[in-house]
C-alpha cells in the first residue's frame, strides 16, 4: 500500500475535504509470482476523505478515509481506513542495584494507568507509549516518551529495538511490500504501527518504590498518568487488555529464548 501512504502525505499540502483520484498505475505491488494477486493486481483507484482532526497549530492529525481498491475484474478489497500514523512503545524493566545478578523474579516493570476514552476506561493499564512526530528517530521518540511519562531519563543507546531484532531473526521472505519494522495493532482498520523497545535500568530499591503511584504526564496536553510498578513475571496479567503490552511481553520472552537479548 505504498501508494496509499504517498497519497496521505499529499493531504498535508492540499484541501483534505476533497476526493483524490489515483492514477491506475498506482498498483499494490505483488513481487512474488506465486501470489494469487500477481496476475491480476489490485489498484488503488480513489481516496475519499471523510473527516479530519487537527492538532495544535493547525497540523493535520487523524484522518478517516475510504480507499477504493479493486482488480481488473472489479473485485474490491475493504477500504475503510483510520489514519493516525506511528507510535512507539517501551518495555521498561527496573533492576534493583543491590542484586549483582537479578533473576526474572527480582525485576519490575513500569505500567502507566491513564484514561483511554475510546476504550471507555479511566484507568487503562499499558506500557509507556506515545505518538511519533516527524522529527528524530524511533529510539529518540522512545527516550522522550519514557521521560515524559515516567520522569526517568535514558539514553538512546540504552534502548533495544525488539521489533527489528525479531524481524531479523524471523528472516521474512521478501514480498515487495514496504512495511515498518513494527507491530500493527489493528491492520484491518488503521495504519498505526508501533516499534517496541526494551530498556533495562538499574535503580535502588528506594528509587523503584518511589515510582509506585507517582503522578506524571504532560498535564497541559491532557495527560493524567499514574505509574504502577509490577513484577516482570506478572506483566502479561497486569496488562492483559493492551495489545502492545502483550506484544512487548511476547517479543521479550521470544528474544530471551533465542539468546538475542
Amino acid at each position: 500500500m505504498h501508494s496509499l501512504r504517498l497519497a496521505t502525505r499529499h493531504l498535508r499540502t492540499r484541501d483534505p475535504s476533497r476526493a483524490i483520484n489515483i492514477k491506475p498505475k498506482a498498483a499494490i505491488a505483488i513481487a512474488t509470482p506465486s501470489h494469487e494477486f500477481h496476475q491480476d493486481p489490485y489498484l488503488l483507484r480513489k481516496i475519499d476523505i471523510q473527516s479530519i482532526d487537527r492538532f495544535g497549530g493547525g497540523r493535520l492529525g487523524f484522518v478517516k478515509l475510504k480507499a477504493e481498491v479493486s482488480n481488473g475484474q472489479g473485485e474490491k478489497l475493504p477500504g475503510s481506513v483510520f489514519l493516525r500514523g506511528g507510535s512507539v512503545g517501551m518495555l521498561l524493566i527496573l533492576q534493583p542495584d543491590d542484586i549483582p545478578n537479578p533473576t526474572e523474579e527480582d525485576k519490575r516493570v513500569i505500567l502507566t494507568i491513564q484514561p483511554r476514552i475510546p476504550a471507555g476506561s479511566l484507568s487503562f493499564a499499558e506500557i509507556p507509549a506515545g505518538m511519533l512526530d516527524d522529527s528524530g528517530t524511533f529510539a529518540g521518540g522512545a527516550a522522550k516518551e519514557i521521560e515524559e511519562e515516567t520522569g526517568l531519563r535514558v539514553e538512546q543507546g540504552d534502548l533495544v529495538d525488539m521489533t527489528s531484532l525479531a524481524l531479523q531473526a524471523a528472516q521474512e521472505p521478501g514480498s515487495g511490500e514496504r512495511l515498518q519494522s513494527a507491530v500493527y495493532p489493528s491492520p484491518g482498520g488503521s495504519d498505526e504501527f508501533i516499534p517496541l523497545f526494551l530498556c533495562r535500568k538499574v535503580m535502588s530499591r528506594g528509587g523503584i518504590e518511589e515510582l509506585q503511584g507517582k503522578l506524571t504526564g504532560l498535564r497541559e496536553r491532557g495527560e493524567k498518568i499514574t505509574l504502577k510498578v509490577v513484577p516482570l513475571l506478572d506483566l502479561w496479567k497486569e496488562g492483559i487488555r493492551d495489545g502492545k503490552t502483550l506484544a512487548a511481553w511476547a517479543l521479550y520472552q521470544g528474544l530471551r529464548q533465542e539468546g538475542l537479548i
